[in-house]
């Protein structure tokens, strides 16, 4: 494998660290086990025998806070020194482990989602606070291969206790998976004059995945460059308004965003970037905690516990854990993974509510005992989902050619000539394929 070049937003907490803390430990060890097509949707009669050989890593903390980068950055070297000592202690032990430290390359750089020019300004390699200031984005990286869609922010207000009780008692399971008792704040605009959770969970990404794509088609290692959408089980078109596409004022635009964010799988681009929806479970992170408080967050943990030992395949013990999709969607082999299944020439009689399409969910789970791995989930959408996808694309490429304008940018991807800082390239444009990439 060519040494990946790995970017992951919100890479300092939560599900972001599991994924980049997973990363360092399969990718050090010749045997990387979220790589093999070992579960039942590979269809596969047993594990295909092979190996992923990775020397080196480049691994890119997209964040907004440099303190916490940094935090998570001495974190995650000391957790893999950690590993690897323990590798050493192995009679077979060949080496390989040491070998990816020395080429290993952690690096910040410093990622507001809710601002359109501090994408662009990432992308471009200005991002002022950067590990690597002074460096643009283009020479120093000669490709990107995965762009890993993480980060995430709630409008969280309070807890309705009584309807949190009321869910408890009829509906344990649901309460703990898709918690119905969390009220939402609405009509936050960020400074680009955009729904503020839209932009942080969706456009951002959107934005970032096209100031990317040039980066990411010029990865040409074996498995190919991918993006990972990271969703979550409350994803839900339930209360979408495709008016309110922003969500500015839905008050459950949490799921909503969710819900966007798991059809992004659909976004046209160069074929050979694919792009891949993933549910890393349920567990515990700082979202909930900073709402609940110690005491209460320790009660949840003990809830979750309960969850899984009743049978629950959703709760797991850790974002190590929980990461277990999306590094398994981001190492293992195209050829494995089903395809998307779309539905030629739907009859225009059909109800709004009836399939249209057809793909796959990898979701991260785990048994009683607290092992993970990672399920599959029929992804189906109604024909009135369908085109809110259709219109929902529409919005972001309109919105974005706008913010391209205003800024003097000839796309996503790069400057104008006339820009006063002419020391930045600029791509030759974005293919406009209609391909969709799917899961």
């Amino acid at each position: 494998m060519d040494r990946p070049i790995i970017i992951v937003t919100g890479a300092n907490s939560g599900v972001g660290f599991g994924i980049c803390h997973r990363l360092l430990v399969q990718l050090s060890s010749n045997y990387c086990e979220d790589a093999h097509p070992k579960y039942p949707f590979h269809g596969l009669s047993s594990s295909a025998e092979f190996q992923v050989p990775c020397d080196g890593l480049t691994l890119i903390l997209a964040c907004r806070s440099r303190q916490r980068a940094e935090e998570a950055k001495s974190q995650l070297y000391k957790l893999l020194d950690k590993h690897i000592s323990q590798l050493r202690k192995s009679p077979h032990y060949d080496g390989c482990a040491d070998k990816f430290r020395q080429n290993l390359v952690i690096a910040i750089h410093l990622i507001d989602l809710a601002s359109v020019r501090s994408v662009f300004d990432f992308a471009d390699g200005r991002d002022t606070n950067a590990s690597y200031s002074g460096h643009v984005c283009i020479p120093r990286y000669p490709y990107v291969s995965h762009l890993i869609c993480n980060a995430g922010v709630v409008c969280f207000t309070k807890i309705d206790w009584l309807l949190c009780l009321e869910q408890v008692a009829k509906d344990f399971m649901g309460a703990m998976t898709v918690p119905k008792f969390f009220s939402q704040s609405s009509g936050r605009v960020s400074a680009d004059g955009l729904g503020w959770l839209w932009q942080c969970n969706v456009f951002g990404h959107y934005v970032l995945f096209r100031a990317l794509e040039p980066h990411l088609s010029k990865y040409k290692g074996s498995i190919g460059a991918r993006v990972i959408w990271v969703s979550s089980h409350e994803a839900t078109s339930e209360f979408y308004n495709p008016e309110d596409w922003q969500l500015i004022n839905d008050n459950h635009s949490y799921q909503s965003s969710k819900y966007q964010r798991t059809t992004k799988h659909r976004v046209p681009g160069m074929p050979v970037v694919r792009h891949f929806s993933v549910l890393p479970g349920i567990v515990a992170t700082n979202i909930a905690n900073v709402m609940l408080g110690p005491i209460m967050t320790v009660c949840m943990m003990m809830a979750f516990y309960i969850a899984r030992f009743l049978g629950s395949p959703s709760h797991l013990r850790s974002a190590f854990e929980a990461a277990v999709s999306a590094v398994h969607l981001a190492l293992v082999p195209l050829v494995y993974l089903p395809a998307l299944q779309l539905v030629e020439n739907p009859d225009t009689k059909t109800k709004a509510s009836e399939p249209a399409q057809i793909g796959t969910l990898y979701m991260s789970q785990t048994d009683r005992w607290g092992t993970e791995y990672v399920g599959t989930l029929k992804f189906v959408e109604s024909r009135a989902e369908d085109t809110h996808v259709k219109e929902l694309l529409a919005h972001c490429d309109d919105l974005l050619e706008t913010f391209c304008t205003a800024q003097r940018r000839k796309s996503a991807s790069g400057l104008t000539q006339s820009h006063t800082l002419g020391t930045y390239w600029y791509s030759k444009g974005m293919q406009n394929s209609s391909t969709l990439l799917g899961t």
